[in-house]
């Protein structure tokens, strides 16, 4: 990946950072951010030389419940090694390469906005590790979602050449790979050590991965819906866009108008297909299901671009008033409770699928052979699958339980508030991946549906989703092992090609 990212502070956008964390995009810093962040931290260190300056946080003090310790000039370099060394108190499993990626990405845009005070050399350092793939080793829980405290630090002992790191594909010390690399460990100054690890780049960089997947599955999920309702032989009257008009939610509109240019050309628009007046309420009821998880992520869209082109550093350095000021700009409630509905959203459309696959299994109201077996006598077919996709829905149900207001209050009960923001974005990241299984089940049904249908044409999108259905998994007309099935479906959704094909960007 040749391309190159330009920093700036400010407009960073989720494409990007999914760019530079998965496709391994390098990064360069505007030169007007060069400037700022230079000019803030001659400010800072001048500062630092004022005897009079009162007691600021994290600068002249130490942190948390030990903010009554008093720093010296003298004694900077060792308390942000100490508080390095002290905050690195994450547990496992490890982060993956892109999200360690996106959180250094995340940390050196909000570094940007010029609100920390830090030194370029620090600032170059992320960029560094980006460019150079040296990827600092990050347990990846921890923290509350008050600043990840606990699993940045492993990052600010990469760049004192303490920890491990992978570089270049290899696992090795920091120390090794920063000799290897020809970089020095940098010894921090004033405020360097809280700024490394005040910040919510860990719970902002996964929540951008995340959000990225979740829209590239829901562009899969409306053409694979549009496909079974192909297989489904269902009504196309709840798609009139007559009545969207007279209640004009976003979400459920929008979908219904996708839903509708996958089917254009289908048989379903001819008269007499449906074999009832109304269609059970898993199908009627789709595009408002789907839509209610688009409406979910336009609330958090705008919340998540906030949080990565701004600084969220506790003091924060008001540069132009050549003075600190205490706040909560690490409080990220609001985007949180986006991913909480965005999770809750999800599960209604994790049931919706189970009852669409269900009904589509069901020859009362499929009018196909049970379990979609090809003569309904000789072949089980899909006789087991709805235990797993109802096993898989159960856990999604459970992950769709709120979190984020489950805290205690800590550092002697001056730190009463949390918002477990890792939490919830991994939470909100596995059901996606088991939708991501669900989502190739249902595939595999309607399009088996649809070939037992045997009515055509399929609409003029749908055709292509079954098309690339069938080349991962084919007819079904005797009995074989599902798991395979169910696992080429996966991968199927996993590699993005029917969200392509419904984004109209079909791969060669």
């Amino acid at each position: 990946m040749n391309s190159v990212i330009r920093l700036t502070g400010s407009d960073l956008t989720l494409e990007q950072v999914s760019l530079v964390a998965r496709q391994g995009a390098s990064v360069e810093i505007a030169p007007e951010a060069e400037e700022r962040i230079r000019r803030t931290r001659n400010m800072v260190l001048a500062m630092a030389e004022d005897r009079s300056l009162p007691r600021i946080y994290g600068f002249n003090t130490g942190v948390g419940m030990n903010k009554d310790w008093d720093i010296s000039r003298e004694g900077l370099a060792a308390f942000n090694t100490m508080l390095i060394r002290s905050h690195s108190a994450a547990v496992g499993p490890e982060m993956d390469e892109a999200e360690v990626r996106a959180t250094l990405l995340v940390r050196l845009n909000c570094l940007l906005a010029d609100g920390t005070g830090v030194s370029w050399e620090l600032v170059e350092r992320y960029r560094d590790f980006l460019n150079l793939r040296l990827h600092p080793v990050m347990p990846g829980r921890g923290s509350i979602g008050e600043a990840d405290l606990v699993t940045l630090a492993h990052m600010g002992l990469a760049v004192m050449g303490e920890g491990e790191v992978v570089f270049r594909g290899e696992r090795m010390s920091a120390e090794r790979a920063l000799a290897e690399a020809g970089l020095e460990p940098l010894v921090l100054g004033c405020k360097e050590g809280l700024a490394i690890v005040s910040s919510n780049a860990v719970s902002a960089g996964m929540a951008a991965l995340v959000l990225q997947d979740c829209e590239s599955l829901m562009d899969a999920a409306d053409l694979i819906y549009a496909l079974a309702l192909e297989g489904y032989g269902g009504n196309v009257s709840p798609l009139d866009a007559a009545c969207y008009a007279r209640r004009p939610v976003p979400g459920p509109t929008q979908t219904a108008a996708r839903v509708r240019r996958y089917l254009e050309g289908s048989f379903l628009w001819k008269g007499g297909v449906a074999a009832t007046m109304q269609d059970p309420l898993c199908f009627r009821s789709a595009c408002h299901v789907h839509g209610a998880v688009r409406d979910a992520m336009d609330y958090l869209k705008p919340h998540l671009l906030l949080q990565i082109n701004s600084t969220d550093d506790n003091p924060c350095v008001l540069a132009e008033e050549r003075r600190f000021a205490h706040n909560s700009n690490f409080e990220v409630t609001s985007w949180v409770l986006g991913f909480e509905m965005l999770g809750q959203a999800l599960s209604h459309l994790a049931r919706n699928i189970c009852y669409q696959v269900i009904k589509l299994d069901s020859p009362a109201f499929s009018r196909l052979p049970r379990f979609l077996s090809p003569d309904g006598t000789s072949v089980m077919a899909y006789t087991t699958n709805q235990k797993t996709f109802s096993a898989l829905e159960a856990e999604i149900r459970h992950l769709s339980n709120p979190v984020s207001a489950d805290y205690m209050a800590l550092s002697g009960d001056v730190e009463d508030h949390a918002s477990n923001a890792p939490l919830v974005v991994r939470k909100t990241a596995k059901i996606i991946d088991n939708l991501r299984y669900m989502l190739g089940m249902e595939a595999y049904h309607a399009a088996q549906a649809a070939d037992l249908r045997g009515m055509a044409p399929l609409g003029a999108v749908t055709a292509q989703a079954c098309a690339a259905v069938r080349s991962v998994i084919p007819f079904l007309d005797h009995d074989r092992v599902i798991s395979a099935d169910i696992k080429s479906g996966y991968d199927l959704m996993a590699s993005g090609r029917l969200a392509d094909i419904a984004r109209g960007t079909p791969r060669v």
